[in-house]
């Protein structure tokens, strides 16, 4: 599902207007942590590359992505529900395998140009200030930095539920694109 694009469709067992609330609420979120985030420089304790996972990047030869983690905050009115929000930093020819998240996500570019696929779309190129949104379940064949010379980062904001868990699942690479 591309960002350009608003279906009419809330998750289930939610109000339209609940939802949209929702979605308000992690934009605020989002603008507060990339405030935040571009004021200060160094990682926070939560800080972790992906390669700490587990992941093929830490095989392929290719640098690793780093996932920075803000905050999590149970949404009051969403029982059972938490906004996420991460950076999300990309060095030089960065690449994230095949993964899926627990929870909707929405990630916004806040430097560099990126490249993204989710399974049954063809690949996006994304630049500073562009966003996209990944369903709960999604399979996202792959993400990485399109420049081999300059760092590129983005946003992450995860509505998904109030454990606070993995941010990210990986998935071998034969999975066949739907969500298990």
């Amino acid at each position: 599902m591309s960002s350009q694009v608003f279906h009419d469709k809330t998750p289930q067992g939610l109000s339209k207007r609940r939802y949209l609330v929702a979605l308000a609420a992690v934009a605020v979120a989002g603008a507060v942590s990339a405030a935040l985030y571009v004021t200060t420089m160094a990682p926070p304790p939560g800080a972790m590359h992906m390669a700490e996972n587990g992941t093929p990047a830490a095989t392929s030869g290719r640098p690793v992505t780093e996932i920075k983690p803000i905050s999590c905050t149970p949404l009051p009115d969403i029982p059972g529900k938490a906004v996420t929000v991460a950076i999300v930093d990309f060095p030089p020819d960065a690449y994230t395998p095949r993964h899926h998240h627990p929870g909707n996500v929405t990630a916004f570019v806040l430097k560099g140009t990126l490249k993204s696929q989710l399974a049954g779309e063809p690949p996006m190129t994304y630049s500073q200030g562009e966003s996209w949104f990944e369903p709960k379940g999604a399979i996202h064949l792959f993400a990485e930095n399109a420049s081999k010379t300059e760092p590129a980062s983005l946003l992450a904001m995860f509505v998904a539920d109030e454990n606070c868990g993995p941010l990210t699942v990986f998935l071998p690479d034969d999975h066949d694109g739907h969500s298990r």
